[in-house]
């Protein structure tokens, strides 16, 4: 019996030690990386960003190779947007370049979780602008690029489940988009891309995309309490601008998309109630004054 736990001990032992040795391997690749990007944003010319980027990139998938590397959260390399699934089923890593134009390029992959298992990654290829049309549905090699820094699952019944990715996607030197994303993993393939929005003007749409002025920001993130995906209701700041999205900015006013059935419903025109805390008393009491009305 104390041979028996013995051999347990010292089992237990390795396998802290092997953890400790692949944590202290990619804290290694970390720093690597970091330098990297560091050095990827300094870089004078889009040539030379994009050169230093693609070492970033080869850096990444050897530190991705180590073992438990899934679990590993890459927390210092800030320009890099790390999220796991709630499911636990793969993360997306995704980062940006800005070019000299204003303009950005994407890059990011799709790490799944194989539970200690051989590296699977979906490389995410960034093809913004040879998509003919946003709304298409794409893969990985065909991707929307993004910055993604949330994802919500969607179940219903024995429907195929799909995941809700919510992005950032700074756009020109005049707008910046936002991006409500749908992905589906469907035999070993990724899909980007499907009609599961319901609401006005919203049929057929695969993805919904915002854009607004540069100078403004966009609320749009998942509100636990209300049970839903909230964002700012945009409007053009001068009814003559309609369409002409650098005049877009939001109007005060909340919408968002509540899971019904397994699909995404538009729920206009939100009041929103946040719970109390003690910086409550900075600001003025919002049950006195009166709701914005939409002008536009």
């Amino acid at each position: 019996m104390k041979i028996k736990y013995y051999i347990l001990l010292v089992v237990a032992f390795l396998g802290m030690r092997a953890s400790a040795q692949q944590k202290n391997k990619l804290d290694v690749f970390q720093d690597s990386l970091i330098k990297l990007s560091t050095s990827t944003i300094a870089a004078a010319t889009d040539e030379k960003k994009a050169e230093v980027n693609g070492r970033f990139v080869k850096t990444m998938v050897e530190a991705l190779k180590t073992p438990n590397s899934f679990t590993y959260g890459f927390d210092s390399l800030k320009n890099v947007s790390v999220i796991k699934s709630p499911d636990q089923a793969f993360r997306i890593l995704s980062w940006y370049i800005q070019q000299s134009d204003g303009t950005y390029r994407y890059y990011g992959t799709i790490q799944m979780n194989t539970n200690n298992g051989p590296l699977k990654l979906y490389p995410l290829i960034d093809q913004t602008e040879n998509l003919a049309d946003e709304n298409s549905i794409t893969d990985n090699q065909k991707w929307l690029g993004a910055r993604y820094y949330e994802i919500v699952p969607i179940k219903s019944g024995n429907r195929l489940p799909y995941y809700i990715l919510l992005g950032w996607k700074g756009n020109t030197e005049s707008t910046t988009k936002k991006i409500i994303e749908v992905l589906t993993f469907n035999n070993n393939n990724v899909v980007f891309g499907a009609p599961v929005f319901d609401g006005k003007a919203l049929k057929g749409k695969n993805r919904i995309i915002f854009e607004y002025t540069k100078s403004n920001a966009m609320y749009l993130k998942t509100d636990q309490k209300a049970g839903m995906i909230v964002f700012d209701h945009l409007a053009p700041f001068d009814p003559e601008m309609v369409g002409r999205f650098e005049f877009y900015g939001s109007d005060g006013t909340f919408d968002g998309f509540k899971v019904i059935g397994g699909r995404l419903k538009l729920q206009e025109n939100l009041t929103l109630n946040n719970d109390p805390t003690a910086m409550d008393e900075l600001y003025a009491d919002p049950s006195k004054n009166l709701k914005p009305n939409r002008k536009f």
